[in-house]
């Protein structure tokens, strides 16, 4: 813990994250493994330039690292059942039925090319092709809470056609590729069966582009605001496959609001917005509209998204939905930062999921834990006032 913080708060910061890891124990069959998977997510949270085997290993008061790495690669436990335990937990504390779930991705730097799915590919975190892992991500944004809650490793082709290979980094014969939109396909759908608690999801162009996973979501009546390209199409009166740049060419000026999609590292992100509404042979009580985003400051720049909702959805609200994508970015900022999402030394397929598992955890309880000292803090003005 930092400076300024009680003996007090810190061992109940301490107890609190034990109460988390003993809603998933019974997940481990030894005592042993249970206290080491705590000193695990201890040390992922603690004050370390380098969260490694090694420092979380001293910072534990273990003599080595051997505990850790047999917890994340050799001790018998299912990753998903933990993540599951600690879903129930961040429904219980921080459920919200308003919430937006967003996909995205980020990369993980690599050296080396046996660590699983590692390769030359492009990294939205370096902004760059690199050496790196790529990680399949369902974030979570609601009133009182932003997280991370499912998690999915990315293997190219290259991992996938050499079976052999696959075996050596622990990735079964069962696991055959899958692209990034059919990972987050698959992590939304079972999010839905889990029935945590939503109302919208979002996604970048990367994702959103599919109409697949549109059809998909319109399908299961989920409620999206996902981001496309330019040259996606849509069904209009005039045409079945309208181009949105042909679309929203010559929207007239009072189509354009200027509007806050909400708070950026420099403020507001104010932007001018539109909408047109799409799809015109549908069910009476839903809409499609092409929500179009246009930067203040050069007209040319525009983004587009697909957006589908109930009748009574203002322009606000569908604004609201696509500024939250940016809520994953500050997960991912903080995960890495102070849980350690990044800092890994793990090399087999099972034991990326480990870790990344425990990191979420981490990452959520800080998130519950912030919720609550939030909550205490409105209640102390309340009875001030």
């Amino acid at each position: 813990m930092g400076g300024g913080v009680s003996e007090v708060d810190a061992r109940r910061w301490s107890d609190g994250l034990a109460g988390l890891c003993e809603r998933f124990a019974r997940r481990f069959a030894r005592s042993g493994s249970r206290e080491s998977a705590l000193a695990y997510m201890r040390g992922l949270l603690a004050s370390l330039e380098r969260k490694n085997g090694w420092t979380v290993a001293e910072e534990a008061g273990h003599c080595g690292p051997e505990r850790i790495q047999r917890l994340l690669n050799r001790i018998d436990w299912d990753a998903d059942e933990v993540l599951d335990d600690v879903l129930e937990y961040l429904v219980e504390h921080l459920a919200d039925p308003g919430g937006v779930w967003i996909v995205d991705d980020t990369g993980f730097l690599k050296k080396g090319v046996r660590s699983a799915g590692v390769q030359r590919q492009y990294s939205g975190t370096a902004g760059r092709t690199e050496n790196c892992q790529v990680g399949v991500f369902l974030g979570y944004s609601g009133e009182r809470v932003r997280t991370l809650i499912d998690r999915a490793l990315y293997l190219p082709r290259s991992w996938t056609d050499d079976r052999e290979r696959c075996r050596e980094a622990g990735i079964g014969d069962e696991v055959e590729f899958a692209t990034k939109v059919q990972l987050a396909r698959a992590m939304v759908r079972h999010a839905v069966d889990d029935g945590i608690p939503f109302r919208w999801v979002t996604a970048d162009a990367g994702y959103g582009y599919s109409k697949g996973w549109r059809y998909e979501l319109e399908q299961a009546d989920v409620f999206h605001v996902v981001a496309t390209t330019r040259y996606d199409t849509v069904v209009t009166r005039q045409a079945l496959d309208h181009p949105l740049h042909d679309l929203v060419a010559d929207l007239p000026r009072q189509k354009w609001k200027r509007r806050s999609c909400g708070e950026g590292a420099h403020g507001p992100r104010i932007y001018d917005w539109a909408r047109v509404e799409v799809r015109p042979w549908h069910r009476p009580d839903r809409k499609h509209w092409v929500l179009v985003r246009r930067s203040i400051t050069d007209p040319t720049k525009i983004a587009y998204y697909i957006a589908y909702a109930p009748v009574g959805t203002t322009l606000h609200e569908l604004i609201a939905v696509a500024g939250a994508r940016w809520a994953i970015e500050e997960c991912f900022q903080t995960a890495k930062g102070q849980c350690g999402l990044d800092d890994y030394q793990v090399r087999r397929y099972p034991g990326w999921y480990r870790h990344i598992t425990l990191a979420m955890a981490a990452h959520t309880y800080l998130a519950v834990l912030r919720a609550q000292h939030l909550e205490k803090g409105q209640e102390w003005i309340e009875r001030q006032t």
